[in-house]
């Protein structure tokens, strides 16, 4: 007879070779590569620190994570606006089941495309002559196109912001879902105004759903550099951007000590957020 802790490494035997083969495999290889050397036509295998010498006593590498922490805050706090207040009108005040399952399908009607797509239509209706500048100018908003709303900090944002809201969303909206409505009803009925109800009981209980969507936020948009090309016209960057240009020039090993660098960085962003909510325990 096998005993049930044989069987339960055995049950979890094929599922840890393939987070083995695929998940930790790749980032031990690039931490590896993250030491070598280069030259302008090759790479060998070395240990240098080099690498990480040269991105840590840049005044560049600083200025790009800030501006990473950056476009990363402040789509955190736009996200979370706009997904806490879908997720509680779906939750709260769409009583019909039917009707909760069809308004939430329509979030997620954007997906069925590309992100690149999605991105990129938003430049011919930011542009200087795009429908935005010409409706302004039509209604006597403005007197001159605003040069501010495509290729710049402005655009980067909205296109994170269009990208990544469903993945606020979702568990928030998950994690109302799952709040007793007698909660409500007995706050309501001890004289609780609305907004003592959302700070001392909704907000409280969709802590997890808030913490899970903020590491997805923070996560998706610290590693993404394809909105920040596009969507600055290649006049911003963040680190995702200069892993990239790395690449492009055949500088591995520099790219994969960013890449370091940054996981290191998330990964530690994500430590301290889960320092307040046990989102296990929660769910």
């Amino acid at each position: 007879m096998i005993s049930r802790h044989v069987q339960g490494w055995l049950m979890a035997a094929p599922l840890t070779l393939v987070l083995a083969v695929f998940l930790l495999a790749p980032i031990v290889m690039i931490v590896v590569v993250s030491f070598w050397g280069a030259t302008e036509w090759s790479i060998y295998p070395a240990f240098l620190w080099d690498n990480y010498d040269f991105l840590l006593t840049s005044k560049v590498t600083y200025q790009v994570f800030f501006n990473t922490f950056k476009y990363a805050a402040i789509t955190w706090v736009c996200t979370l606006l706009i997904g806490f207040t879908v997720a509680y009108y779906l939750a709260f005040h769409i009583r019909s089941t039917t009707w909760q399952v069809a308004l939430f399908l329509l979030c997620t009607i954007p997906f069925l495309t590309s992100n690149i797509i999605r991105m990129i239509s938003w430049i011919p209706f930011l542009g200087r002559n795009g429908l935005a500048n010409s409706t302004l100018l039509s209604w006597g908003v403005i007197d001159a196109p605003l040069d501010w709303l495509l290729f710049s900090d402005f655009s980067v944002i909205l296109a994170f912001v269009h990208l990544y809201t469903l993945f606020m969303v979702v568990p928030i909206f998950n994690t109302m879902m799952r709040i007793d409505p007698a909660l409500i009803e007995a706050a309501t009925d001890a004289g609780a105004s609305g907004w003592q109800t959302l700070r001392h009981v909704v907000i409280p209980l969709t802590k997890p759903g808030i913490m899970i969507g903020t590491i997805f936020v923070l996560a998706l948009v610290m590693g993404d550099f394809i909105t920040v090309r596009f969507m600055s016209g290649s006049q911003s960057a963040n680190v995702g951007r200069m892993i990239q240009n790395d690449i492009g020039l055949l500088q591995y090993p520099s790219a994969s000590a960013t890449a370091v660098i940054l996981l290191i960085t998330v990964l530690l962003l994500i430590g301290t957020l889960l320092r307040f909510v046990d989102i296990r325990k929660e769910l």
